[in-house]
């Protein structure tokens, strides 16, 4: 008879970059002073994981790397868990945005399947690169509890899939700064269910 087992991942979402709230994407700010503090107090002195995994970004990694040294942790670098690449966008808010492109972005809130903001990276190859180094993860770490740090977008696709929902409601799902959600994938020998168990939570 094949074992029940149960895989965790701890999504955890980097605190405040420098700059603050804009569309960042791809471009590499670090955290600032209270993004640093809103990941500790996320944190706490937990360390249930048996392994961290983190986007490349250094407003992941560099927490990411203390976490594990504090914790003696070992440390994965996944540059496909880097959020969506916003294009033209990158850097800008959207109170910029609704100034400079108020149609653009209004299409991208409606639709962000068939509108992706300009030179942008389109939401299904985003779903593809996510989700094939969620498996990729999975299949090496099954069975154990695995944190993983990265981005809203990446977060939100995770959860997303997860609840099995339409791509183009992907943005309807908020993902505060340094916030948590848990999601367990079951297993009877049969395959793998996944479940949300909580999102934005706390430890």
């Amino acid at each position: 008879m094949t074992e029940n087992k149960s895989t965790l991942f701890d999504l955890l979402r980097h605190g405040e970059p420098v700059g603050g709230r804009r569309y960042r994407g791809q471009t590499d700010d670090a955290l600032s002073e209270k993004g640093w503090r809103q990941m500790h107090e996320a944190v706490g002195e937990h360390r249930p994981w048996d392994v961290i995994v983190s986007s490349t970004l250094s407003r992941c990694a560099a927490f990411a790397r203390e976490l594990s040294a504090r914790h003696e942790l070992p440390l994965e670098l996944e540059p496909r868990f880097m959020e969506l690449g916003f294009g033209e966008w990158e850097g800008r808010t959207a109170s910029e945005l609704l100034v400079r492109d108020p149609l653009s972005l209004t299409r991208f809130w409606q639709d962000p399947v068939r509108h992706s903001p300009p030179g942008g990276e389109p939401l299904a190859r985003f779903q593809e690169r996510v989700m094939a180094a969620f498996r990729e993860t999975h299949a090496r770490h099954a069975g154990r509890h695995v944190l993983i740090i990265c981005h809203a977008g990446v977060i939100r696709m995770l959860v997303s899939q997860t609840l099995d929902m339409p791509l183009d409601r992907l943005f309807r799902i908020d993902v505060p700064s340094a916030g948590l959600s848990r999601i367990r994938l079951d297993s009877n020998g049969a395959g793998w269910l996944p479940r949300l168990v909580f999102h934005a939570g706390r430890l």
